[in-house]
């Protein structure tokens, strides 16, 4: 049996995997608005994969006898600036969910529910990932600069990203 405060904790967890689709779904509409569609096409692929990660937990609490309680999901706020100043925040967010994971772990590891741990354990090496290609790609911005030439290369690069 899962306990009501596990629950609670991964129901604010779905809510910020969707957030973090909706969030990076309003990125992708900026980056297509301003003509970066490698750009738009990443943040877009972003969005599709924390919609699914959002999906894993829904079906976990379910698996689990436990409650689903979907919450509103805020506006994204987010101001938008060059592509380095973007993916900054995009990093800084990412920190934020891994942060967030964390509480998940440390609350399962101090009520003893092996489950939930080793559920847990994807998402705390999937996040290792995500801060990693948001910061190869502040790299790269920083390296090359935001000159035409340069964001045009990068942006054929992104274009190219798959999931799969």
């Amino acid at each position: 049996m899962i306990s009501e405060r596990i629950i609670n904790i991964i129901n604010e967890q779905i809510n910020r995997e969707f957030y973090s689709g909706y969030l990076y779904l309003s990125i992708s509409a900026y980056f297509r608005e301003i003509g970066l569609f490698g750009f738009a096409h990443r943040t877009r692929e972003q969005a599709a994969e924390e919609m699914e990660h959002g999906m894993k937990l829904f079906s976990f609490i379910i698996d689990r006898d436990g409650k689903v309680e979907l919450k509103q999901i805020s506006t994204p706020k987010f101001e938008m600036g060059s592509p380095t100043e973007i993916y900054q925040k995009i990093y800084e967010h990412e920190k934020s969910i891994t942060n967030a994971i964390m509480d998940v772990a440390k609350y399962a590891e101090e009520e003893c529910d092996r489950t939930t741990l080793s559920f847990i354990d994807w998402y705390i090496n999937e996040q290792v990932e995500e801060e990693r290609n948001a910061l190869e790609i502040i790299k790269r911005l920083k390296m090359f600069g935001e000159d035409k030439a340069s964001l045009f290369l990068i942006d054929e690069e992104l274009g190219k990203y798959s999931r799969s």
